[in-house]
C-alpha cells in the first residue's frame, strides 16, 4: 500500500458452497502457471451446495485466456440495467464498448452513478479517467469523487438485484494483461448490502458537475486527453 493515499478502502465478501471450488480451481490454475508446481486434484475440496444459496459465478480472465470476457461482462451488465446502475472503480481507462455501454445507460434514463477516488495513486490513470468525464456527464451519468482516501473497491450493482465484485478495474490492463477474478451473483439481500456500502462511499464523496468540467483550463483538458491516448500502454 502507499501510505500517502491512506486510507485504502476496499470491500470483501465471504462465500461458501460450490463457488469456493470455482475459486480454488482458478487459484490452482494460476499457481501452476506461475510456479510450475502441480497441485493434485485431491487437494481441492468440493463444498456442498447450500440449501439457502443463490446463483453465483466466478469470472477469471488473463492474457492466456480469452481476454475479452471481463469487459464483455461489464458491458453486458450495463446494458442489462433498467432502473439503477452504481459503480465504484479506482482506475477507469475503458475500451470503446465500456464507455459506450455506460453512456448508453445514462442516455436511456437509467439512474447511473460512478464513483472514483479524488486522489489516485496513478496520475496517468487519474488524467485518463478525467478525459471521459464530460461525455459521461453529458450522457446523464452522475460522477462522484471519494474524498477520505483511495477508494479501491471494484463494485457494480444492477437494479438492486445483481452485483459484481472482484479484482478487475475498468482499464486495459485488467482487460488484456492482468490475471483477474471477479464474482457475479444474483441475490437481492446480498446486493442490498453491497449497495449500502456503495452508499457509504457516496456519503463521503463530492459530485462532479458538468459546468465545472467545461470550465477546466484548456491545458488541463489537453493533458488529460493526451494521456488518454496512451491508455492501452498504462
Amino acid at each position: 500500500m502507499k501510505p500517502k493515499y491512506a486510507p485504502w478502502v476496499d470491500i470483501m465478501i465471504r462465500f461458501e458452497g460450490p463457488i469456493v471450488s470455482q475459486n480454488q480451481r482458478l487459484f490452482a490454475t494460476d499457481w501452476m502457471l506461475a510456479t510450475n508446481e502441480r497441485l493434485e486434484p485431491a487437494r481441492l475440496t468440493e463444498p456442498a451446495a447450500q440449501e439457502d444459496g443463490f446463483p453465483a459465478q466466478v469470472i477469471g480472465t488473463g492474457p492466456t485466456v480469452r481476454y475479452s470476457a471481463m469487459p464483455e461482462t461489464f458491458a453486458a451488465l450495463m446494458f442489462a440495467a433498467r432502473n439503477e446502475l452504481v459503480i465504484t472503480t479506482p482506475y477507469y481507462a475503458p475500451d470503446e464498448q465500456i464507455q459506450q455501454a455506460l453512456c448508453s445507460a445514462g442516455h436511456r434514463g437509467v439512474d447511473t452513478t460512478i464513483v472514483f477516488p479524488a486522489r489516485n495513486d496513478s496520475w496517468e490513470i487519474a488524467a485518463t479517467s478525467r478525459s471521459y468525464y464530460r461525455s459521461l456527464l453529458e450522457a446523464g451519468v452522475r460522477i462522484f469523487e471519494y474524498q477520505p482516501g483511495l477508494l479501491h473497491a471494484k463494485t457494480l450493482t444492477v437494479d438492486g438485484e445483481l452485483a459484481l465484485i472482484g479484482s478487475a478495474n475498468m482499464d486495459r490492463r485488467s482487460f488484456e494483461l492482468n490475471y483477474e477474478n471477479n464474482i457475479l451473483f444474483w441475490n437481492p439481500a446480498l446486493t442490498a448490502d453491497v449497495r449500502q456500502r456503495q452508499q457509504d462511499y457516496l456519503a463521503d464523496s463530492q459530485p462532479v458537475m458538468l459546468a465545472d468540467v467545461v470550465a477546466w483550463p484548456a491545458g488541463r483538458r489537453l493533458l488529460d486527453n493526451a494521456v488518454a491516448t496512451l491508455s492501452p500502454l498504462i
